[in-house]
């Protein structure tokens, strides 16, 4: 029972930062954005909360550095596809070879420094639950807000105004601009949550999940949030679901590799990357439920009339 709590544990840890990413790429393209460059707003997002945390001696400055980094990078990709309406599949892949370069950049001096570990919030008595209370109420701020990112996503976009906006615009921009919403603004929003969302992830990696800073630590995490996105069809609970699916199979692998499992390890590396080109096959048998629910304007740039 303790081995299966540990391992539970683990996979919570893994988790969070691609339900978070992915929480947030899926507002993004709820307004009819591609941001493909997810996976340089984690790297820069945890470089940057790793920085701040180790210079400030508070995690929680690392928070909020990290969802500042994730969200002026994504305000450089909104200026790129928005304003100058450049193509956002490669804007977004330029801004990913971008942000691993800059973090690596700005983390050379933090290689090998002592992190600043998130403390867990304990909560009394609910905590002291055999076998249920460590899992869910002695857990890290961040974990707390990507639940709360779950609930608040999913009301925001099916019940209230602003969320009926930006699902419109994905559906047809043409068709919000001429009922008087302002396209390029709302979607400016969207990208900066999104790369916030990012930036956050970013700071649950390198506060919490391995308190250090380690070039690259991203490790591919923003392109299985993308694929996430797909495999949720656009619905944050889904997102966790997958999120937490994903979380176990990354988690595994490492655990197979403990026990000595024959197989050779690379492999097993491998395996959170297979998983995720398996569902997206899996997915791509399904159009019928994918088309109607992926957004019909998504990465089709939109140009008001002068």
């Amino acid at each position: 029972m303790d081995m299966f709590q540990a391992i539970l544990l683990t996979v919570i840890t893994a988790a969070t930062p691609l339900v978070i990413a992915a929480l947030g790429e899926l507002v993004t393209e709820r307004a009819g954005v591609l941001n493909l460059g997810v996976e340089g707003m984690i790297v820069i997002g945890a470089v940057c909360a790793f920085a701040a945390a180790h210079l400030s001696g508070s995690p929680y400055i690392g928070i909020l550095a990290g969802i500042a980094a994730g969200a002026l990078f994504s305000l450089l990709f909104g200026f790129l596809t928005l304003t100058l309406v450049t193509n956002q599949v490669a804007t977004g892949l330029a801004l990913t070879i971008l942000g691993l370069g800059v973090s690596g950049m700005l983390g050379e001096s933090f290689v090998g420094v002592p992190g600043v570990k998130l403390p867990n919030i304990v909560f009394p008595v609910l905590s002291d639950i055999p076998f249920i209370g460590p899992i869910l109420f002695r857990q890290d701020l961040i974990f707390y807000i990507s639940i709360a990112l779950v609930f608040g996503i999913s009301w925001f976009l099916f019940k209230s105004r602003t969320g009926l906006k930006i699902r419109a615009i994905g559906d047809s921009h043409s068709s919000a601009h001429a009922l008087g919403i302002n396209v390029i603004r709302t979607r400016y929003f969207a990208v900066m949550f999104g790369g916030a969302c990012a930036g956050l992830a970013g700071a649950q990696l390198s506060l919490v999940y391995t308190p250090q800073w380690v070039e690259n630590m991203s490790a591919g995490r923003g392109w299985i949030a993308l694929a996430l996105v797909v495999f949720a069809s656009w619905r944050p609970w889904r997102v966790l679901v997958g999120g937490y699916l994903f979380g176990a199979v990354t988690i595994g692998q490492l655990h197979a590799q403990a026990f000595g499992i024959g197989v050779p390890s690379q492999l097993l590396s491998a395996l959170p990357y297979v998983a995720t080109i398996v569902v997206l096959i899996i997915i791509s048998h399904n159009r019928r439920t994918t088309l109607i629910n992926t957004p019909a304007s998504l990465g089709k740039p939109f140009v008001p009339d002068r």
